[in-house]
C-alpha cells in the first residue's frame, strides 16, 4: 500500500469491502467474517469511522492476535496483514467454503454495516445467488485504456469526493472495479457498465427504456427513448424522461412559488436507481422500462427480489444483489443507507397526498406509483378513482373557467397539421416548450390524435382533433359567446 492508496481509502468511505476500526476491538471477528461471506475487502486498523487517523502500534502481539481470529473462524478466514505507518491494513480474502462463521454467529456485509443471518439465510442466498457475483466477475473482453471512457471516470470521480495526485489505475484498483493482472488490469463487470465507452458492446441488455402512452395500456405509445450511456448517465436521462413527460403545479406559500409534481421526484429517482442497481444482471434478453401511462407510472426491473427477500420485508430488510454496484452509487450520493428506499418513497408518496406505490415480485420487480391528485387538478387533466386507479369522467366534462394550454392548442387546429405548423399557429419557438406543455398533455388527454400512431416519430406525421377534441371545442366555443 503507498500513501496515495490510503488517501483513498480514507476519502472513500467505509462500504461494502472496506471498513474503519480505532483498534482490534471485541467486534473484529464478525466485520472479518461479513467480509469472508460477501466479497472480502479491507480493514483498516488505527481509523476512526469517520476516516481521521489516529494510529494504532504495530508489534508481532497485534498481528498474531489477528491471525488467531482469522484461523478461530470456522472455516479458518485468509486474511494478509500489511502495515503503512500509524494504520494496519488487513486484507479479507473472499471465502470458498461459505458460509463463515466466528464465535457470534454469521454475518454478512450490507453496504457500510455487518449484520448477523442465520445459517440457513445465509446458505439460501448463496444458492440462491451463486458462488460468482455478476458485477464483481472479470470482463475479459474489456481492454483498457481502449475500451475506458476517461470523461465518464472523470464524472464520477468529481462526484464522490476523492481528491488524489495516485495513478487512474491505481485509483480504479481501489474502488474495486479492476484488478492488476499480467502487468495490465483486468476489469469488472461492474465497472465496465460504470466507465466503458460503449457498454452495449459487453451487454447488449444494459439499458433502460422509456416510454410514455397515450393512455392506461401499450396500445399507443406517444414517446420511446432507450438511454444506454452507462449506469449513471442512464439513470438521470430516465430521471429527465419523466421530468419532461408528466405535469408539474405550483402553490404559493407566502411569497414563494413552490412546484408540485406530478410524481414524488425523489421516490421516482430511487425506484430508478434501485431497478438498475438491484436488477439480475444474468437475465439477459430484458432490460429495465420506465413507463409513464395516463393514470400512473411504472419502473420494472428484470430479476424480481434478490435473496430470500418477499415484497412484505421490503421496508425492513435489505438484501444488495450487486454489492459493487451499490458501493460505486452510493459513493456519488445516489441511493443512502441499505434499507431505507421503500420507506422513503412512500413517505413522499403520502407527502404529495399521492397514493402509497405498489410493489410486485414475479420475475420482474415492479415499483408503481399514483399522481397527486392536487397537480392533476390543477392542471385539468384526468383524476383517478382511488380503489383502480382507472381514468374516470369524460375529457369533454372538465372544462374550467380556465384557458389551458390545451385549450389554445385546440383553437389552432383546423386540419391534419404537423408538429411545426401547431408550434407556429400557438406561436411557440421553443420546440421543448411546445412538446412538453401543449403537445404530449394533448395526445395523453385524448384531445388529439396521431395519423400515423404506430410510427410517432415519422417524417409524415400529423395531427388532428379526437371527437371527444372536437366535443371540447365546441363546448369552448359555446362558453365564449
Amino acid at each position: 500500500m503507498t500513501a496515495a492508496d490510503l488517501s483513498i481509502l480514507l476519502q472513500e468511505g467505509e462500504g461494502t469491502t472496506l471498513e474503519f476500526k480505532e483498534s482490534l476491538s471485541p467486534t473484529f471477528a464478525r466485520e472479518m467474517v461479513g467480509m469472508a461471506n460477501t466479497v472480502g475487502g479491507r480493514i483498516l486498523l488505527g481509523v476512526r469511522d469517520d476516516g481521521t487517523v489516529v494510529g494504532v502500534r504495530d508489534s508481532n502481539t497485534l498481528r498474531a492476535r489477528i491471525q488467531d481470529i482469522a484461523r478461530n473462524c470456522d472455516p479458518p478466514v485468509q486474511v494478509r496483514v500489511n502495515p503503512f505507518g500509524d494504520v494496519i491494513a488487513v486484507h479479507v480474502m473472499e471465502s470458498d467454503s461459505k458460509p463463515v462463521q466466528c464465535s457470534d454467529g454469521f454475518f454478512s456485509r450490507q453496504g457500510a454495516a455487518t449484520q448477523k443471518l442465520t445459517r440457513a439465510e445465509i446458505r439460501d442466498r448463496f444458492q440462491s445467488e451463486g458462488a460468482v457475483r455478476f458485477d464483481l466477475a472479470p470482463c475479459p473482453r474489456f481492454v483498457y485504456p481502449d475500451d475506458f471512457d476517461r470523461n465518464k471516470f472523470d464524472t464520477w470521480l468529481r462526484r464522490s469526493g476523492i481528491v488524489s495526485e495516485a495513478r487512474i489505475e491505481d485509483v480504479l484498483v481501489n474502488i474495486d472495479v479492476a484488478e492488476r493482472a499480467n502487468g495490465g488490469l483486468l476489469f469488472r463487470n461492474g465497472g465496465v457498465l460504470f466507465f466503458a465507452k460503449n457498454v452495449r458492446r459487453f451487454f447488449p441488455h444494459a439499458y433502460i427504456t422509456c416510454l410514455l402512452a397515450r393512455g392506461v395500456d401499450k396500445v399507443h405509445i406517444l414517446d420511446r427513448k432507450d438511454f444506454d450511456g452507462g449506469i449513471v448517465a442512464d439513470i438521470e436521462d430516465a430521471v429527465r424522461f419523466v421530468e419532461r413527460n408528466t405535469r408539474t403545479a405550483y402553490r404559493i406559500e407566502g411569497l414563494r412559488r413552490e412546484d408540485v409534481p406530478e410524481y414524488p421526484a425523489k421516490a421516482v429517482r430511487e425506484a430508478i436507481t434501485n431497478a438498475v442497481m438491484h436488477r439480475d444482471w444474468f437475465v439477459e434478453g430484458a432490460n429495465v422500462f420506465v413507463e409513464v401511462y395516463a393514470n400512473r407510472m411504472e419502473v420494472v426491473s428484470p430479476g424480481g427480489l434478490p435473496g430470500n427477500l418477499s415484497v412484505a420485508d421490503l421496508g425492513s430488510r435489505s438484501v444488495r444483489r450487486n454489492s459493487l454496484i451499490a458501493d460505486l452509487l452510493h459513493r456519488i450520493a445516489f441511493i443512502e443507507k441499505a434499507g431505507t428506499g421503500i420507506l422513503r418513497m412512500r413517505n413522499e408518496s403520502r407527502d404529495l397526498r399521492c397514493r402509497d406505490p405498489e410493489f410486485e415480485a414475479d420475475g420482474f420487480f415492479t415499483a408503481r406509483f399514483w399522481p397527486a391528485p392536487e397537480v392533476r387538478e390543477a392542471t385539468g387533466a384526468p383524476t383517478t378513482t382511488p380503489a383502480t386507479g382507472q381514468v374516470t369522467g369524460e375529457v369533454a366534462d372538465q372544462v374550467t373557467d380556465q384557458v389551458t394550454d390545451q385549450v389554445r392548442l385546440l383553437r389552432v387546429v383546423a386540419r391534419e397539421m404537423s408538429r411545426e405548423q401547431l408550434q407556429e399557429a400557438v406561436g411557440l419557438k421553443h420546440r421543448g416548450h411546445f412538446r412538453r406543455a401543449f403537445l404530449l398533455p394533448a395526445l395523453r388527454a385524448g384531445l388529439i390524435e396521431m395519423t400515423v400512431p404506430d410510427k410517432p416519430r415519422s417524417r409524415n406525421q400529423r395531427y388532428r382533433l379526437t371527437p371527444a377534441g372536437r366535443k371540447l371545442l365546441t363546448r369552448i366555443k359555446e362558453s365564449d359567446r
